[in-house]
């Protein structure tokens, strides 16, 4: 039976569409994703945005941008990206990106071929949102580089320049001389920084071969050393080359309308799908989240392997619980910013005995996934179970104290500083002899001072207290408690704060040695924690893949909390029941309407229609967005059942409002936003368009809407495209994969003389017909004569009649019915063929239907005339 599907397939489709790859079994299926093998899929886990304080927020604006407009991370997402961009200077208009989060010592290295607009580079740069951005000085004017700061812009500055400062028009750009954009140079510095980990290898080899990608690292690293005083050890920073291939790209405004990562009208609202889905307990987990839902896998085998894990925990009550209680020990922890503190020239030692604990609680989310059936949560697993990770621990423990604060016998010296005592008492007793005897001094030291304060205190019976200052002690008296003037003999008298300030020529030479001694135990001190930060900086590369399992773990967690039922990728965008996944959670239990979505290479266009005050249309395409968005990134959906297709980029227009900002109306930002569709869209591509050519009359709106519809069928990608124009009904019904939708509305007679509408909220198949005199119920409201009326109707319902009637016999009009019965047939073949599981006989049953309806087709179609 396969084999004959297989042969009428092939005699009814002469361009056969690519064959599916299936999911790939057993660890080389997992391996494609970068936060638990590589780097060849998709962004680093760490590539999360920190706006400055001082720019515009994307989410808070009431109106939108144009088409790149700001995004915005929630606090626990932020980071601190230095981004160095450089363009090559060919047509093909080859763009590099090295960034550089400063906070976690993460390295994102990109290079990809852009449009006019670089919205793929600017795509990128939301993801890594920067603090700073470094340009090399040859893409900036001398006039504009000198005047930079006041926004003006010279005609000979870089189109790229000029694009990321209308994106990013708070973030400062820095010029870096040309001659810092080495290859060479670069290679080496990502030779020597990158941490010895699996995932050495294959950044170096991936690339070796990126002129623009290791030209912008050289730059990155320069400006590092030169202007940010930052040198940092060999094998100490996480590197990895980032392919654009492996991930969805949703440009900026398609993020903002989505509300992806931030809500459109309240910035601080939850109401978005990041702040559905953000149920992670680690600003690792954080990050990675906000970048898949920025950026989605397209690799099918790592979506699955996602899948998996999500149903397992969601299936397996006590792994979910165990996994969950593991992660509340490591709750608001920074994995990766808690790695930074092993760079030789940090020495925090709070953040240093922090990492020992998150070390230290990691066996518990290996104990809890231990035995797991999927793939991905046993390679999770493995990876928290790297030695490397116990010899860490045991190294910390064996050197530092459990708390680096003063013991009770030292209550004394608490007058300082917490940074000042954890530096003092970090290394434990006996560790080192001389660190011991330093101490001991200095503790000798300031308890000669407090002997001084006892005695002078008895000697003039007064209550002097001490003060520590920067200096050293002083000495300090209420106002209150002095009659008259103080004793002879103390020094440097002054009044603050209602109290006398003072010191003495004795109190000055015990200052100076206690200071001494101080000194000398921070230097050993601080000598022994360099030596612990240079032997854990051998293993660092341990941390930072514990660091990625972690975060993973901690967002496939986040998702089965969330989840609701699993999706397929079968080629087909087929949904019964789907549901805003937002909107459910903000609406009344049960108020919320679910549609069915069914879209295919058979109809692959499909336009949704209904009357202009009908609401529904742009919720219905926003929901088919984030219900791709979700089950790309390896979640579940809330729907019924839901199939879905592998997406290399979901692109919108979703807003009809101007940009004043930028001198855009309505109708150019329209058409803004639609070359850079048409400009990027394929056969892989969503694209959903609401309420395209408002911003113009009606015959040009139709004109030009149909001639961006046209173009887009052309390409054969999914398309969404609600309308208000039903003559694009009748101008694109010849296209064989256009579908025609409709929001089902009914009407109720209130009384003779009026009437009333009612939303359903449903979409349902083909025109709205019962809408045509939707005018003519509209005029009873003017009270027009009963005979003016029905001769009204009257007229528009035989004109109506000549019109279908006319379309039925069109000779046209039934060669493009063959042509749609065939694609549909092509379409229905291919499921079978690639993704039946029926059994022999059921499957004979569902092609002898197609038979029987392509017969009659044909049949009525063949014969014309």
């Amino acid at each position: 039976m396969r084999l004959v599907i297989r042969y009428v397939f092939v005699i009814l489709v002469v361009n056969e569409g690519s064959q599916r790859i299936g999911p790939k079994k057993g660890r080389a299926a997992i391996e494609w994703r970068p936060e638990v093998r590589c780097a060849r899929a998709c962004a680093d886990s760490s590539g999360l945005a920190r706006r400055p304080t001082t720019a515009r927020p994307w989410t808070g604006q009431s109106r939108p941008t144009t088409a790149r407009p700001q995004t915005s991370a929630s606090t626990r997402s932020e980071g601190n990206y230095v981004i160095a961009v450089l363009e090559g200077r060919g047509v093909a208009r080859e763009v590099g990106v090295a960034a550089l989060n400063r906070d976690t010592g993460r390295v994102s290295l990109i290079q990809l071929a852009d449009c006019q607009t670089y919205v793929k580079t600017l795509h990128q740069m939301h993801i890594h949102y920067p603090s700073l951005i470094l340009v090399p000085d040859t893409f900036l004017s001398s006039a504009d580089a000198s005047v930079y700061a006041s926004g003006n812009r010279s005609a000979s500055t870089s189109m790229l320049v000029q694009c990321i400062q209308e994106e990013f028009p708070d973030v400062p750009i820095d010029p870096v001389l040309r001659k810092y954009w080495n290859e060479t140079a670069g290679f080496e510095f990502i030779n020597q920084l990158c941490v010895e980990d699996n995932e050495r290898a294959a950044t170096l080899v991936a690339s070796s071969n990126k002129y623009y990608a290791l030209s912008a690292a050289c730059a990155l690293f320069k400006h590092a050393e030169t202007k940010l005083n930052t040198r940092y050890a060999a094998s100490s920073l996480s590197i990895r080359f980032v392919p654009v291939s492996g991930t969805m790209m949703v440009d900026p405004e398609t993020a903002r309308n989505l509300e992806l990562v931030g809500n459109m009208t309240r910035k601080k609202s939850p109401h978005s799908l990041l702040g559905l889905l953000n149920h992670t307990y680690t600003a690792m987990a954080a990050r990675l989240l906000r970048v898949n839902l920025l950026s989605p896998i397209t690799v099918q085998s790592a979506i699955e392997a996602r899948l998996d894990a999500v149903e397992e925990l969601m299936q397996n009550e006590e792994t979910f619980t165990a996994v969950k209680d593991a992660l509340k020990t490591l709750n608001k922890m920074d994995f990766d910013k808690l790695i930074a503190c092993v760079r030789p020239a940090s020495s925090r030692v709070a953040q240093i005995l922090n990492l020992r604990n998150v070390v230290r609680n990691l066996p518990n989310l290996q104990k809890a996934v231990a035995g797991s059936r999927s793939e991905l949560l046993r390679i999770i697993c493995e990876m928290i179970s790297d030695e490397r990770l116990a010899t860490i621990e045991e190294r910390v423990c064996q050197s530092l104290n459990e708390d680096a604060t003063p013991s009770k016998a030292c209550d004394l010296l608490s007058f300082h500083s917490a940074a000042v005592n954890a530096r003092v008492y970090a290394v434990k007793a006996n560790y080192n002899r001389l660190l011991d005897v330093a101490r001991e001094t200095y503790k000798e030291n300031v308890g000669d001072i407090f002997a001084l304060n006892r005695d002078l205190s008895a000697e003039h019976d007064l209550p002097i207290t001490l003060v520590y200052q920067e200096t050293g002690f002083v000495f300090a008296l209420k106002k209150s408690d002095l009659d008259g003037e103080l004793p002879r003999g103390f020094i440097n008298v002054t009044m603050q704060k209602g109290r006398w300030l003072f010191s003495s020529m004795e109190l000055k030479k015990r200052n100076a040695r206690m200071k001494d001694a101080l000194d000398e135990t921070l230097i050993l001190s601080d000598k022994i924690i360099q030596d612990l930060l240079s032997e854990i900086l051998v293993d660092v590369g341990a941390l930072y893949k514990a660091s990625e399992a972690v975060a993973l773990l901690d967002m496939i967690w986040a998702f089965a909390h969330a989840s609701i039922l699993r999706p397929e990728f079968t080629g087909t965008l087929a949904i019964k029941a789907g549901r805003h996944p937002v909107l459910e959670t903000v609406q009344s239990s049960g108020s919320l309407v679910p549609n069915d979505v069914y879209c295919c290479e058979a109809s692959s266009f499909q336009i949704v229609q209904g009357p202009n005050i009908c609401p529904g249309k742009s919720t219905y395409l926003r929901q088919i967005g984030l219900l791709t968005v979700m089950a790309m990134c390896g979640c579940f959906v809330p729907a019924e059942y839901a199939s879905f297709r592998i997406h290399d980029a979901l692109l919108t227009r979703l807003s009809n409002d101007d940009d004043i900002e930028k001198n855009l109306s309505t109708f150019a930002n329209e058409m803004a936003c639609s070359a850079m569709i048409l400009g990027l869209a394929t056969a892989d591509t969503l694209v959903l368009v609401d309420e395209l050519g408002r911003g113009t009359s009606p015959k040009e709106g139709v004109g030009i809407s149909h001639a961006i519809a046209e173009s887009l069928i052309q390409t054969k990608c999914f398309v969404f495209f609600a309308t208000h124009f039903h003559e694009l009904s009748t101008t694109l019904s010849r296209q064989p994969p256009v579908v025609n939708l409709h929001l089902a509305v009914q009407k109720s007679r209130q009384s003779s003389s009026n009437f009333g509408i009612t939303f359903q909220y449903r979409i349902i198949d083909g025109v709205p017909e019962d809408l045509d005199h939707y005018g003519l119920d509209m005029a009873r409201l003017a009270d027009l004569p009963q005979d003016v009326m029905v001769e009204g109707r009257r007229v528009a319902e035989h004109l109506a009649a000549l019109e279908a009637r006319r379309e039925e016999q069109s000779q046209t009009s039934k060669i493009a019915v063959r042509r749609k019965a065939l694609l549909r047939l092509r379409s229905q073949l291919t499921q079978a063929l690639q993704h039946s599981a029926l059994p022999e006989e059921d499957l004979e049953a569902y092609i002898a239907r197609f038979q029987k309806d392509i017969t009659r087709v044909l049949h009525e179609t063949v014969n014309v005339g």
